[in-house]
């Protein structure tokens, strides 16, 4: 089965754990990682933007992809969220199968 990293934006560690919480609930990613206070900087409707935010890394098969994207574009409170799919291409066998149980 292939996976997947799944990386997110979001305005504040509030809403990424909200999201991680539930997905991971949800069983639509097998966990998440939060880094806090990053600073994005970006150009949205001409303006040029600097904005702390939290990045939410998520951890999902192929399958559950398409399904993890929409529920999280339903939680996030950005009209236009960032919602990267990474391959992983290789790693840890073990982590990799306890992933895939998971989801």
């Amino acid at each position: 089965m292939k996976t997947k990293l799944i990386y997110v934006t979001a305005p504040s560690r509030k809403e990424a754990e909200k999201i991680a919480e539930t997905v991971v609930t949800e069983r639509l990613a097998a966990c998440a990682n939060i880094l806090d206070s990053v600073t994005s900087v970006f150009h949205w409707e001409g303006k040029l933007c600097r904005e702390n935010e939290a990045v939410l890394i998520l951890k999902t098969t192929e399958e559950k992809t398409t399904a993890l994207t929409t529920r999280i574009k339903e939680l996030h409170s950005y009209e236009c969220p960032c919602i990267v799919v990474l391959p992983i291409e290789g790693g840890n066998p073990a982590f990799l199968e306890w992933l895939e149980r998971e989801v």
